[in-house]
């Protein structure tokens, strides 16, 4: 199998996943573990994912959960990217809680994936020449006849909905009401909610969002790949929200971006991205620096913001925006990723705040 860049460079190697042709863009993650979380985040959809650390498999696979269920460590209910390249791949898994292997999943949900390149040389090509489009492809790297177009997602029209939940659902008990908008929210976003005594009212972007809204005590606007500038009917619908009312408004990684457009600033396109769970972020009214797990490739531009709206954090290594928050109304965003998995917890603190402006704004 061979994973072919967009300007002809080429890496072979061994399939351990499906005998499947695919197309998307490549993307890199730096965690030394949490592939599981990592492979069925929505965020990754349409991506072909390359792990950074050479050794991936080492502790399998669970048991698949439960249909409906929020289990951990699943992020979705199925493998979101395209393909996996890894450095070494490790069949022989040993973890106590491991039904399966990675390569068995992979193959069950249709999912290529190479091992036995230089996932390092790979990473510093794309920090190099910067993120772009590839394919994987079983056989020789000049094609083989009668060999199946690469198989790809078309990231304007159709990822958003290919992700989002079919209907709505609802999740967890307790006095306070959320409204999530979910154009491919990860999982654990509901359970740091109801795990803080909170009813999560989970919503398709696409459905009207304010009957939903009326009935809530607050709104999160969660995470999702692809571009924020391919969501113009819910940056209608979320800014009909701010217009409304005072009800406490929080956005996640594309939701800070949906946010800040809907507010009326403007996002780009960044050259790299910024994928993994090390992304140093620094809070511009504290001073305090974190760790965060991030994966996006667009950014909220500082000097867009409208006059009522400021820069809340901004990322250590290259000073794009990691947040926003309005100057008098309980409206904010963070563009990493407070719920973690995988990744550092040290931002779920922005839930209780998130919470505690939801119980004051409704008395």
């Amino acid at each position: 199998m061979q994973l072919i860049l967009e300007d002809g460079t080429t890496f072979e190697g061994a399939s351990f996943g499906a005998a499947e042709a695919v197309a998307g863009e490549v993307v890199f993650n730096t965690g030394m573990a949490g592939y599981i979380e990592t492979l069925t985040d929505p965020s990754y959809r349409g991506q072909i994912l390359v792990m950074t650390y050479p050794l991936v498999g080492n502790y399998g696979v669970p048991a698949p959960r439960p249909d409906g269920s929020l289990d951990e460590p699943f992020e979705s209910d199925r493998i979101q990217v395209q393909g996996l390249v890894v450095q070494n791949y490790v069949d022989d898994f040993s973890h106590h809680a491991a039904d399966r292997s990675l390569g068995e999943w992979l193959r069950a949900e249709g999912v290529p994936a190479l091992t036995g390149i230089d996932t390092r040389a790979l990473t510093r090509h794309l920090r190099a020449a910067g993120t772009m489009k590839g394919r994987l492809v079983p056989g020789p790297a000049h094609g083989a006849c009668g060999q199946r177009e690469p198989r790809a997602v078309d990231m304007r029209s159709e990822v958003f909905r290919l992700v989002a939940p079919a209907d709505v659902t609802r999740h967890g008990a307790g006095p306070l009401s959320v409204l999530l908008v979910d154009c491919g929210a990860k999982d654990n976003i509901v359970r740091s909610l109801v795990r803080r005594n909170v009813r999560v009212v989970r919503v398709p972007w696409h459905h009207d969002l304010l009957p939903h809204y009326e009935l809530a005590d607050g709104v999160l606007i969660g995470n999702g790949p692809g571009d924020p500038n391919d969501l113009d009917d819910l940056v209608v619908q979320v800014r009909a929200m701010l217009d409304a009312g005072r009800k406490p408004v929080m956005g996640i990684c594309l939701g800070n971006q949906v946010l800040a457009r809907a507010a009326g600033a403007t996002t780009y396109k960044l050259p790299y991205g910024h994928r993994g769970v090390n992304q140093p972020v620094q809070d511009l009214i504290t001073r305090r620096c974190f760790i965060t797990s991030q994966n996006h490739g667009y950014a909220v531009a500082d000097d867009s913001l409208p006059e009522d709206w400021e820069p809340w954090f901004v990322n250590i290594n290259d000073g794009s925006n990691e947040g926003i928050r309005h100057k008098t109304r309980p409206y904010f965003s963070v563009q990493f990723h407070p719920e973690a998995r995988p990744g550092p917890e040290d931002t779920g603190y922005l839930f209780d705040e998130f919470i505690r402006a939801v119980r004051i704004q409704r008395g």
